[in-house]
């Protein structure tokens, strides 16, 4: 049971409300809430759904945040927002306006288009698949079918970065870069405009990897996070970038995403 003191942001979506939770996720980074429940509350088709749903936030002292294309539902919602004096944020009402007044269309007013079965979507689950399958070098011989080649030296994000680009339909492959391995001879077969090199700050690597060792339960004084052998690495991989003449990207201190926008700007 959750405490009366615990308010709510209710995402209602006649879809998977996934759009309306990422805003609410990005919009409460910027505030130190506490006590607050984000509730997803998902394909909603009907009325009484969302009285039932606006009764609730009411009683939460909370408010609602949704996507819906259905005009009787998001009127229904504004409705109930009025009676019951719950804020609500429409994330798509407006969006979708401005494109009608803009281009003079008319919307399809299809709930879930963004995540049909369509050729689009097996395409990411393919690429989510080969991504997954070709972590961390698995097989050399893949780097010829791949979208994107990630290059990086331990713990700079690479598999993570590898999936995030999955799901925006590439195939992906990611290889470590170390001295002491020699560099899979394909590499020279890619157009270079695939690969990218990622590159970071020591410090911020020696403090990554020495947390990573922590977590495992491991010592953290070895070679493999200590200052002298991180700089050797990132001075190799930078050779090995130069060599290849790819684009470097610095994570230092950038999210996935950003990471993975940059490189797409490329693309």
């Amino acid at each position: 049971m959750k405490q009366a003191s615990t308010r709510v942001i209710a995402i209602c979506s006649d879809a998977i409300g996934e759009t309306a939770e990422a805003v609410a996720l990005a919009t409460l980074r910027q505030f130190e809430l506490t006590n607050t429940e984000i509730k997803r509350i998902m394909n909603v088709r009907h009325e009484d759904e969302i009285t039932r749903l606006m009764e609730e936030v009411s009683s939460r002292g909370g408010m609602v945040i949704y996507t819906i294309v259905q005009p009787e539902l998001r009127e229904a919602i504004k409705e109930e927002s009025i009676r019951l004096h719950v804020r609500t944020v429409d994330i798509m009402g407006p969006m979708m306006q401005a494109v009608i007044d803009t281009f003079n269309d008319t919307p399809k007013r299809l709930p879930g288009l963004l995540h049909r079965l369509d050729e689009d979507y097996f395409r990411r689950i393919e690429a989510v698949e080969f991504a997954v399958n070709n972590d961390d070098g698995k097989d050399v011989g893949a780097v010829l079918k791949a979208d994107i080649i990630l290059l990086g030296v331990s713990r700079v994000s690479k598999t993570p970065l590898s999936i995030f680009l999955a799901h925006k339909g590439k195939k992906v492959v990611n290889y470590p870069v170390v001295p002491e391995l020699t560099p899979p001879a394909q590499l020279r077969e890619v157009y270079n405009g695939k690969i990218f090199g990622l590159t970071i700050d020591a410090q911020q690597l020696v403090k990554i990897r020495s947390e990573r060792l922590k977590a495992l339960g491991l010592p953290v004084d070895v070679h493999y996070a200590s200052l002298v052998r991180v700089q050797d690495e990132l001075k190799y991989a930078q050779s090995l970038y130069d060599s290849l003449g790819c684009p470097v990207i610095d994570v230092t201190d950038k999210a996935i995403e950003e990471t993975a926008g940059l490189i797409m700007q490329h693309f």
